[in-house]
């Protein structure tokens, strides 16, 4: 009684609500992290494992493969940026705006593709950028009197097939983000900027970008973790795992898999992994300082 008494106290019930997620946070967070730490010295093989110092790290700087992955990651996640960012902006902004009807069935039709699984979207397109003539970008090349093209042999190519598909997935997902921070706007600041002669481009501008800063930055943050993270997509449209063309399609998760799962070098698999943190880490620490997310706002 006593127990039941005190969890249904105003007192703890603050911290009954709290425990589930510091219990999940610990188990799947903070405990990964810190087992990750300590395999990222070691060199663990099946009989056991063996500390290494930072013999794995050390082997980092000179792993040229290592240096393509981290060059296609930090590629793929500043051509995302370029695209995920403002479109998804735009696409808020017009949909939100008295020029776009049924915009219930736009916004069903742009967040659609999020729910779709990465293994199916990577299969679909992959057929579609298949080397063969039957497939979907060959067949549209091919009618324009370009021929056809082996798209997921050649850099150029690839990126287009990877950042396309980056684009389909997640283009609705970041325009409801920027809906939900177009909602907290208020319409007297449009009505009285018409009132002074404003045309739709410079509300925009000079009322929308603006005021939409905190959901860009945190659009921004998510954005720039993903882009670094990303592997499934890459994994998906070689269908053979990491083993894309002179390692074009490798990303850093993807050389993480290769070392860790295919080769069994964990250890060596930890130290990629906590680099990947640190760079992710250190980019969005680097951009929210200079956003202004740290400073202390004024009284």
């Amino acid at each position: 009684m006593k127990i039941k008494k005190f969890l249904y106290s105003q007192k703890a019930a603050p911290y009954v609500f709290v425990v589930p997620f510091i219990l999940s946070f610990v188990i799947f967070w903070i405990y990964p992290l810190c087992s990750t730490i300590t395999m990222s010295f070691q060199d663990i093989k099946p009989a056991g494992a063996q500390w290494v110092g930072f013999k794995n790290y050390s082997k980092l700087l000179i792993d040229s493969v290592f240096h393509t992955a981290v060059f296609n990651s930090f590629e793929y996640m500043l051509l995302t940026l370029v695209f995920l960012i403002p479109f998804p902006m735009i696409f808020a902004a017009l949909i939100d705006s008295r020029l776009v009807k049924a915009k219930g069935v736009w916004k069903a039709i742009l967040y659609l593709p999020a729910l779709t699984s990465i293994v199916i979207s990577g299969t679909l397109f992959r057929l579609m950028f298949s080397e063969y003539h039957t497939g979907q970008m060959n067949v549209l090349t091919s009618a324009l009197g370009l021929g056809t093209f082996k798209w997921l042999k050649f850099r150029t190519s690839t990126y287009f097939a990877l950042v396309l598909m980056s684009c389909w997935r997640w283009t609705g997902v970041n325009m409801l983000y920027f809906l939900s921070g177009l909602k907290s706007i208020p319409n007297e600041l449009y009505e009285s900027s018409e009132i002074d002669g404003a045309n739709g481009w410079q509300k925009f501008r000079f009322i929308t970008i603006p005021l939409l800063k905190p959901t860009t930055i945190y659009v921004l943050t998510i954005s720039i973790y993903a882009g670094l993270a990303m592997f499934l997509e890459s994994f998906m449209l070689w269908a053979n795992g990491t083993a894309s063309p002179n390692n074009i399609g490798l990303t850093i998760v993807g050389y993480l898999y290769r070392r860790g799962i295919e080769k069994s070098q964990m250890g060596y698999a930890s130290a990629v992994g906590l680099v990947l943190l640190v760079i992710a880490l250190a980019i969005n620490i680097v951009q929210l300082v200079l956003n202004g997310s740290f400073k202390k706002e004024e009284r």
